[in-house]
């Protein structure tokens, strides 16, 4: 869900030339959401090929990614693990949300009431591994590194930025400034849109720098109290947060305090977990320094053969983005760019 922090942080528009020979750490999960829950048939059902495989993923990941490695962004994936004890509550009351919302689109469907199939098929995605396995692939093809996560990817991502690794995180979400990154990167879109929530509209967008220090130095806060501020709120961990805290009371809150003890005993998480397992599982997130960012040739070929053949895609389609991509040779590195 993410953690509500957008009417608190200091959020700088920023161009896609801005970002030129930068090197970005994308985070994977969150970036195929966007395209499974917009990439859709008028009715709202997934787009497949002749085989039943699910390709708006694949649609959406190589359209953007070619994009952006055309305007000379480096980018770099990471992909969830094995999710912490914790958070096991929070994805069980998602994966209802979807049964329910999927009983709801199959009624729709038996009468054919088409808005409502539209309304309720978006909140039904889920991200398979078979999903996750053909984004990989891809990324493989197209020459760009991912790495695998041993838990949650943006605290991954985060910790390679933080590394110097990379520049910033790339995600819709604010949860890896709890976990360092010195930068995020919202709304990573070449289209300049972005689908509304629960409909099929657009608004415009533009991609959006958050600096951790400066919105930091601006709550008058540091880091670690940014934690406690999102649990406040409510982070993945404890969803529903303080009842009656948003935000700003919440911001308010930590500013009076020097201590979580302090500030823990005032308020009562809704949740029933406890606050001392909730701040543990942001400080002892598991990472891993067990990756290689190595950006090698793009695999035309490979790529032709895995989008055309194995999943239907337009020969034409391919071979003119490709052809934007690598215009002269039949591989290209990002140092073409």
């Amino acid at each position: 869900m993410g953690v509500n922090l957008k009417d608190l942080v200091v959020r700088h528009n920023i161009s896609l030339a801005d970002l030129k020979g930068r090197t970005l750490i994308v985070d994977g999960y969150n970036m195929l959401y966007q395209f499974l829950t917009t990439i859709r048939a008028r009715d709202g059902a997934m787009l497949t090929s002749s085989s039943g495989a699910v390709t708006s993923h694949l649609i959406g990941l190589f359209s953007r990614v070619t994009k952006l490695m055309q305007k000379g962004i480096r980018l770099a994936f990471v992909f969830d693990g094995t999710p912490p004890k914790i958070k096991h509550k929070e994805l069980a009351r998602r994966k209802e949300l979807k049964i329910k919302a999927k009983a709801k689109y199959e009624k729709a469907l038996a009468e054919e009431d088409v808005d409502t199939m539209r309304k309720f098929a978006a909140r039904t995605t889920r991200l398979t591994p078979e999903m996750v396995e053909s984004a990989k692939v891809l990324l493989t093809h197209l020459g760009i590194p991912y790495v695998q996560a041993p838990s949650e990817g943006e605290a991954q991502a985060s910790y390679m930025v933080a590394k110097g690794d990379a520049w910033a995180v790339a995600s819709q979400d604010f949860d890896s400034l709890l976990y360092g990154t010195p930068h995020l990167i919202q709304n990573l879109s070449i289209e300049g849109r972005r689908k509304l929530p629960g409909k099929f509209a657009y608004t415009t967008v533009e991609p959006k720098l958050v600096d951790l220090k400066e919105t930091l130095k601006k709550l008058n806060i540091d880091r670690e109290k940014l934690i406690w501020l999102s649990m406040l709120v409510g982070t993945d961990y404890n969803p529903k947060g303080v009842a009656r805290i948003g935000p700003k009371k919440g911001l308010a809150l930590v500013q009076q305090h020097d201590t979580a003890e302090s500030l823990f005993s005032s308020v009562e998480l809704a949740d029933d977990v406890s606050w001392k397992d909730v701040l543990d599982t942001f400080h002892n997130m598991k990472t891993t320094d067990k990756y290689v960012l190595e950006w090698n040739p793009v695999d035309r070929k490979a790529i032709f053969k895995f989008l055309v053949n194995d999943h239907d895609f337009s020969p034409e389609r391919v071979d003119k983005t490709l052809d934007q991509l690598c215009p002269e040779k039949g591989q290209a590195t990002l140092g073409d760019f």
